[in-house]
């Protein structure tokens, strides 16, 4: 199965394979997590639902963020490819 099919039939996982291995992101991922656990327990429960809201909207902004990064990465990758086939077939004349 080709690379285009992987991804077409769900089997790759981009966001998940580049952050796999990345140790400095699970350091932030753990820190967070225990400053979230110490906010929440500090926050009264109407802080509390605020700062939920809060959250909520900050992962959307970035998983929007996410797909155009991606979307710009795969076109800026597919222009570059396209470049260097030019810049190929000049070459072979």
């Amino acid at each position: 199965m080709t690379l285009l099919e992987n991804l077409w039939y769900g089997n790759v996982h981009p966001v998940e394979e580049f952050l796999e291995g990345n140790k400095e992101y699970k350091n932030l991922l753990r820190i967070a997590a225990k400053d979230q656990e110490r906010l929440n327990d500090a926050l009264s429960p109407e802080q509390a639902e605020l700062f939920e809201k809060y959250e909520s909207a900050v992962k959307e902004m970035h998983a929007a963020a996410e797909v155009e990064a991606f979307s710009y990465g795969f076109r800026l990758g597919v222009k570059l490819m396209i470049e260097a086939g030019e810049i190929l077939t000049k070459s072979d004349v």
